[in-house]
C-alpha cells in the first residue's frame, strides 16, 4: 500500500498560485509595481519643498482630508498605509521563499565558477532590500511620527524636512538610501517585466535603458531635495 504524502498540495487557485515559483515572481512583480507608484507619489509630494511651505503643508493636509466624511480624518491614508504594509510584506515573503528554493536547487556550491552576466543591482538586491526597510522604519519616526526629528512639529512638514536636511549624517543616510533604492528599482522593473512576460529578445535593449531611465528620475527627484537643503536653495 503506497505511503500517503505528508504535505497536502494546495486545493485553491490562490495556493497553487502562491506555492509554484510563477507565482511567486508574479507577485513579487504585481507588488513590486503598486510599491513603485507609491515611490512615485511621494516623491512628487517631496518635490512641492520648491514650491515653498504653502504648498507642502497644504498638500500634507490635503491627503489627511482625503475621504474624511466616509472614514474621518486620515481614514484613507490609513487604508494607503495597511496596503502599503500588505503589499511590502508579500513582496519581502515571496522574495525570501524564491531564495531558499533557488538555494535549494543548488545545494552544493560550485567548485568553480564563472562570473554569470548580470548587473551589479542583480547582485546587491538582497542588502539593498534590507537597507531600504531599515530606512523605511527611520524615516516614519522622524517624519510620520517626529520622535526623531529636529523640529518634529506635527502638520509642519516643510519645517520638519528642512530642518531633516540641514544635518549633513540625515543627508548622507538619504542618499545611501535612496541609492539602494535605485538600484533596486533598476533591477526590479526589469524583473518584473519580465516575470509579466513584456520582454523578449527584441525589446531586451529599450526595456533595459527604460528601467535604468526610471531609476536615475526618481533618484534624481528624491536627492535634489536633501541637497537644495544642503546648499542653501531651500531653507
Amino acid at each position: 500500500m503506497p505511503v500517503a504524502s505528508r504535505t497536502t498540495p494546495p486545493r485553491t487557485t490562490v495556493g497553487r498560485l502562491w506555492s509554484s515559483t510563477v507565482g511567486k515572481k508574479a507577485v513579487m512583480a504585481v507588488t513590486g509595481v503598486g510599491l513603485l507608484l507609491f515611490v512615485v507619489a511621494h516623491m512628487v509630494g517631496n518635490l512641492k519643498v520648491f514650491v515653498g511651505p504653502e504648498s507642502m503643508d497644504g498638500y500634507a493636509r490635503w491627503l489627511r482630508s482625503i475621504g474624511s466624511a466616509l472614514l474621518g480624518n486620515e481614514g484613507v491614508l490609513w487604508a494607503l498605509r495597511i496596503g502599503l504594509v500588505v503589499m511590502i510584506a508579500l513582496h519581502m515573503t515571496a522574495a525570501v521563499q524564491l531564495a531558499r528554493r533557488a538555494s535549494a536547487a543548488r545545494p552544493e556550491a560550485y567548485r568553480s565558477r564563472k562570473p554569470v552576466q548580470g548587473s551589479y543591482a542583480a547582485r546587491t538586491m538582497r542588502w539593498g532590500g534590507v537597507i531600504i526597510v531599515l530606512f523605511v522604519v527611520y524615516h516614519l519616526l522622524d517624519l510620520t511620527v517626529g520622535v526623531l526629528n529636529p523640529h518634529g512639529v506635527h502638520g509642519e512638514v516643510y519645517r520638519n524636512v528642512t530642518a531633516d536636511f540641514q544635518l549633513w549624517y540625515v543627508t548622507l543616510a538619504y542618499t545611501v538610501a535612496v541609492l539602494a533604492l535605485g538600484l533596486h528599482i533598476r533591477h526590479g522593473v526589469w524583473s518584473a517585466l519580465q516575470s509579466l512576460g513584456v520582454s523578449n529578445a527584441r525589446r531586451e535593449r529599450s526595456l533595459r535603458a527604460i528601467a535604468l531611465g526610471v531609476a536615475v528620475v526618481i533618484c534624481v527627484g528624491y536627492l535634489s531635495v536633501p541637497f537644495a537643503v544642503q546648499f542653501g536653495l531651500v531653507r
